[in-house]
């Protein structure tokens, strides 16, 4: 009996092992080789060629909150949801002011594994850099001065935005004026209590997406107690027709002058939405491998693995990149969540991407 517990054990351990190694292999290394540290602005010639004339001012708010409850952690805005968006607005002529609740040097969050050449040239960026140096108050704003208004995710907001007198006078002004209110991940927050001219909830009816509850859970089992709320309940309390895409995948939704990103992943998608909310065609942008990855991830979920070896396929026919890593990153989220069966499926699915290349 002692031997056949043992020996059922170690079957246990090899195949562990040989799982774990095979699970090892699908990491693309090469990915890692890639240094955006020192990009300027200057290297992107997105942003730097082909500008239209000056068509007008967007406003970017970014939280002023540092804490995370009583936790201990650090938060602030998030710069990958800042710095994207910032160059897609000002790509497609429109220069951005950036304020916050206090003013001055907001907190920032970093995350290096997510942030590409524009994250790195925003923070080389000397204009931008004297910008966050000193946000404007938004006490002192005057909206007037702006066609729309960015409002920058990060956990900081569900602090300083929800009931802000500020923050309800900007979304209020630009809301019942028809000028575009968008805002990303944790920055719908800022749309919660605000109101239309007929006294209204500005969400109520309204297509909206933000930060889901799965998606806030995952990484704060006890984010209801941190926060107070959860995002995606308190914008459905107040009518809002909640948008839940996948997890940690591009979802936009746009209903009127009203445009909002699911996360970190719909910032590009929500800027230009926003550029068109704007009347303007979004300026042609070589699309990001991580893009392509997420476009990959969406196929996967709505379509099934083989439409979505097909996309791979075809991106890497037309020498389109894809982030096969962001791949690998969501078979790890199933196993957390405790789907074996689609972690399991997500690595074969990684392992049938890597065998394309």
């Amino acid at each position: 009996m002692v031997k056949k517990i043992l020996v059922s054990l170690l079957t246990v351990v090899l195949v562990l092992v040989a799982a774990g190694y095979w699970a090892y292999s699908l990491i693309d290394r090469d990915a890692f080789k890639h240094d955006f540290k020192n990009t300027q602005r200057a290297d992107l010639p997105y942003i730097t060629e082909n500008v239209p004339e000056h068509r007008g001012k967007i406003l970017a708010v970014v939280t002023s909150h540092s804490e995370l409850g009583n936790t201990g952690k650090k938060v602030g805005y998030e710069l990958t949801e800042l710095s994207r968006a910032y160059y897609v607005f000002e790509a497609n002529g429109f220069s951005v002011d950036i304020a916050s609740p206090q003013g001055g040097k907001p907190p920032q969050v970093l995350d290096g594994d997510d942030m590409n050449q524009y994250d790195y040239a925003f923070l080389n960026d000397a204009a931008a850099s004297k910008k966050l140096e000193h946000t404007f108050k938004l006490s002192e704003v005057n909206p007037d001065d702006y066609q729309a208004v960015y409002f920058v995710g990060g956990k900081g907001t569900m602090f300083d935005f929800i009931g802000n007198p500020d923050i309800t006078r900007l979304v209020e002004h630009f809301y019942n004026n028809n000028k575009a209110v968008a805002a990303v991940c944790h920055g719908p927050a800022a749309l919660i209590g605000a109101k239309n001219t007929q006294g209204d909830y500005i969400v109520a009816n309204k297509a909206i997406t933000a930060f889901t509850n799965d998606e806030e859970l995952l990484l704060i089992p006890n984010a209801p107690e941190v926060f107070g709320q959860l995002l995606q309940d308190t914008l459905t309390e107040q009518g809002a027709k909640f948008s839940e895409g996948a997890m940690y995948l591009d979802n936009v939704e746009v209903d009127g002058n009203l445009i909002t990103g699911q996360n970190p992943w719909s910032v590009w998608t929500m800027a230009e939405a926003t550029i068109k909310q704007l009347g303007y065609k979004p300026k042609a942008r070589e699309i990001t491998p991580e893009e392509h990855a997420v476009t990959i991830m969406n196929t996967y979920h709505q379509q099934g693995a083989e439409q979505a070896l097909v996309v791979a396929r075809s991106l890497l026919e037309n020498q389109q990149p894809y982030m096969r890593n962001l791949v690998f990153i969501h078979s790890l989220m199933a196993f957390m969540q405790f789907d074996v069966i689609e972690g399991v499926s997500l690595l074969v699915f990684v392992q049938q991407l890597k065998n394309l290349t």
